[in-house]
Formats: C-alpha cells, structure tokens, sequence
C-alpha cells in the first residue's frame, strides 16, 4: 500500500477510537467480543451474498430515522422471502440491548445485517437455508474525520453502471455489494476516492456508496431515483429542501451538467452530506464543492437530526 492508498478518504473514512477494540457484537441473541463474533462458512450472506444490511446512526442514545431504516429492511426482506424471524419490536429490543451492552450514547454507526442463514449444503437454492436467519449487529464509536468537510472527496467517473432494476434492484441494500465495489476499485485506479456510477442510459445516479447531488443557478438535482439506492438521507435531504424553499428536481442529468456546477455533495447515513470537491479532475466551484446551498442543507438536517433524537 503506498502512502497516497493511506492518505485517500472515502466518504465512510473515521476517526479510530480505541473504545472500539473491545466492543460486543449481537450474534443471534448472543453478545460477543469482536475477536470471538463468527458466523459459518456456510452462511448465505458469507457464501452468496444472500442478506439485507442496514446502516444506522445514533445521537443522544436514539437512532435517527429508525422507523425508516425499519421500513427500508422489513420491506427489502419481504421482497426476497428472507423471514427476519423478529418482530420490529423485538428487533429494537436487540438494538439496544446491544447499544446498553457496548455503553454507547453519541457519535455511534451500526451496521444492522439479516442473511438467510445457515445452508446444508454448499450450493446457491434458498431451500436449502433450513435453521432460519442469521443476525447480526455491528456497533462502533464512528465519527467522519473532519478532512471530510473541510476538503471534500474526489469522484471519477467510472465504467460499471447502476443496473436495471430486473438484475439487481439498488434499492436492495443487499449484501450482494459487488457491483459497488468493482466501482471503488476503479476509482481507487483512476486516483479518486469514490466512483461516480452512471445509469444504463448514461446520465448520472450515484457514487458506489451514496446518493449524489448537484447545485446550479440555486436549484438542487440529484437522479430520478430509478435506478439509485433508496437512501434515507437522500430522501430527507429532498424533503428539508422543499419544506425550505429550495428548488430541487429528481432529474436526468449528464456529466457536463455534473462538471459545471456550483456545489456537489453526497449524502449517507454516516457522512450526512459530504462536498464533491472534484469530478474527474475538474474543481467543482471555488470552495471545495461547498457553498450557501450546501451550508443551508446541512444546517437543516443537523436541526432535522436534533428533533428526531431529542
């Protein structure tokens, strides 16, 4: 790895905290050290990617947003007929059983992951996933560095495109996450820290691990939403913008739209809104991607953030 690999920030890139060495990992109702936390080589999610994952964030001792992220896994797992075995009752009891067991209150991501299990056999057919699914929650003390902010990520542009829904749907937030990370290889390839993915018709729709955004003459533009992850951030970054007054359009746009415009920003559950400062070697505006939309929005969201965890 060179010094440059080191020095690359991506859009998840935190601040290590040492509390994190010995932190407790839900596995199917038992809490774990991390060096002791194992699921099965035989495991769906570990053999063929078959599983939903959820990404949360925690302030003030409440996650942001649960109902949605709740909706967002319940409903992608009804989708695939992977049977989560909890209610959603019993799974926020397993949340924060986990949280109280870790001493967890602020600045905390998790990674919530339901596979379909356990198989008899080494071989792809659900059926054979027979003792029910695999659970299990990540909790870090995670905080975005603030070179984030300060300098923003660069994206290139890169060859593998957001599919058609009738391959692989985006807005599963599947374990199947291959397609992303052949982009961040390619990224990484071109020098950049994250990939900006294309739809199949060639217009711009996100990067490999989050929603993109675009401003020009005031107005904010991200995708039509076709064909990109059905991000919680994104559709609450959508929501402030028209409560506020700020003109924003789910919408085609191509790459010269993207090089040109006034501010670029990404949004995630663990970043919230992060500046583009480059695409494909181009500057976007005169602050690193930043400017008064881009504050307003983040501004925002942070209020949206505090209301929702108070």
């Amino acid at each position: 790895m060179t010094t440059d690999d080191m020095d690359r920030e991506t859009t998840h890139s935190a601040e290590d905290d040492p509390r994190n060495r010995d932190i407790l990992i839900y596995v199917d109702g038992a809490l774990k050290h991390r060096d002791e936390a194992k699921v099965s080589v035989y495991d769906s999610g570990f053999m063929l990617g078959d599983g939903m994952w959820e990404g949360l964030r925690l302030y003030n001792g409440k996650w942001a947003f649960l109902d949605d992220h709740l909706d967002r896994l319940y409903d992608s797992c009804k989708a695939v007929a992977l049977d989560i075995g909890l209610t959603r009752a019993e799974m926020v009891q397993a949340l924060e059983e986990t949280r109280l067991a870790n001493g967890m209150t602020h600045d905390v991501h998790c990674r919530l992951m339901v596979t379909r299990g356990v198989k008899v056999r080494p071989f792809q057919h659900p059926s054979l996933s027979r003792s029910g699914p695999t659970i299990v929650i990540i909790m870090e003390h995670s905080k975005p560095v603030d070179t984030l902010q300060s300098k923003g990520i660069r994206l290139a542009t890169v060859p593998q495109v957001r599919g058609l829904p009738m391959s692989q749907d985006a807005k599963y937030n599947s374990h199947s996450k291959l397609n992303c990370v052949i982009a961040c290889i390619q990224a990484e390839q071109a020098g950049a820290d994250e990939g900006l993915m294309l739809d199949p018709h060639g217009f711009v729709n996100t990067t490999n691990a989050c929603n993109f955004f675009i401003t020009r003459k005031g107005e904010v533009w991200t995708s039509t939403g076709d064909y990109c992850m059905n991000g919680v951030t994104r559709r609450k970054v959508i929501e402030l913008c028209r409560q506020d007054g700020i003109p924003v359009f789910e919408r085609n746009f191509s790459l010269i739209d993207a090089y040109s415009a006034d501010e670029a920003f990404l949004t995630g559950t663990f970043g919230a809104q992060t500046p583009v400062a480059e695409i494909d070697g181009r500057r976007i505006g005169s602050d690193g991607g930043k400017g008064p939309i881009f504050a307003r929005i983040r501004t925002l969201y942070k209020s949206l953030v505090e209301n929702d965890t108070r």
